[in-house]
């Protein structure tokens, strides 16, 4: 059996009118995500702002969402900072607080030679914690080839990778030359990957529709693909927000559209043209009322 299997929603970060965050709805959201039927959560990534936050809102951020699961479901941390010392920290607090796993990309502040991105690895490896590398190429200056995931893999704490680059060749590389879990990264990915071997989907969207997400995976991990196709189409537009660069925007909105607001983005996130929302707005209710129906 996989360690992290299924759909883990990589969490939005409830802001209040004021940006500042707020705990209490965001452990209102794990509780509801956790009875809707998700298998993980994963805070402090991109789509949850991390980079916005205070030490001490991050801190109190992770320990909020394990605090929620209370042990039903695993929480994954993400881990990014711009020194190894610091992802080393993040990492540490993770364990302490009693996460299941760390999130942790390559060097995030230039492009790295290879044996740094080694050595960044071997050093979180020794913390103690299984570690999902995280490969997003298009965010950042590395792309762990499945070439450099052999050698990562060879961490005993490494565990699994989210795959990001938008690539299904990709998965079938990785899963054929690693022994790594391989996670899907993209939402718009998250029928192909299931069907070839992907044993998670580290999710955006399925933070507004979890049902739905949950669904999908199963479907699709279980062979039933004429079911899967229906539904992941009509999903389909939805997903491809979570490729964009204002994807945490989008998925707010979605989040607000399905009776689950959680507040603004903080700055330099800024609200987008109106034409945008009415488009975002266009989607859901389509797929919304074809998964009704």
């Amino acid at each position: 059996m996989a360690r992290f299997e299924g759909v883990y929603v990589a969490l939005v970060t409830p802001f209040t009118v004021n940006f500042e965050v707020d705990y209490k709805r965001l452990y209102e959201l794990c509780d509801w995500l956790i009875q809707e039927g998700v298998q993980g959560l994963v805070p402090t990534g991109s789509l949850g702002e991390y980079a916005t936050f205070t030490p001490e809102e991050r801190a109190k951020v992770v320990e909020t969402v394990i605090e929620a699961s209370r042990g039903r479901v695993p929480v994954v941390v993400g881990a990014a900072a711009p020194s190894t010392q610091q992802v080393i920290k993040w990492v540490e607090h993770a364990k302490d607080s009693g996460a299941e796993g760390v999130m942790v990309l390559p060097p995030i502040n230039y492009k790295p030679l290879r044996n740094e991105i080694i050595a960044h690895y071997e050093a979180i490896n020794k913390v103690g914690i299984p570690i999902v590398a995280y490969n997003n190429p298009r965010d950042y200056p590395t792309d762990l080839t499945p070439d450099l995931l052999e050698e990562i893999a060879k961490f005993e704490n490494v565990v699994a990778v989210k795959e990001f680059s938008g690539d299904i060749r990709r998965m079938h590389d990785i899963l054929d030359r690693t022994d790594l879990e391989v996670m899907v990264g993209v939402d718009d990915l998250s029928l192909e990957g299931p069907m070839i071997g992907a044993t998670g989907w580290i999710a955006g969207v399925p933070n507004a529709l979890p049902k739905e997400g949950v669904q999908l995976f199963n479907l699709a991990k279980g062979g039933k693909i004429d079911e899967a196709l229906k539904l992941y189409r009509r999903l389909l537009p939805l997903f491809h927000y979570d490729a964009s660069p204002q994807l945490v925007q989008y998925i707010k909105y979605m989040m607000e559209l399905a009776g689950q607001p959680v507040g603004p983005a903080r700055p330099p996130r800024l609200p987008l043209p109106q034409e945008e929302y009415e488009k975002v707005k266009r989607d859901f209710e389509r797929a919304v009322e074809k998964v009704q129906h």
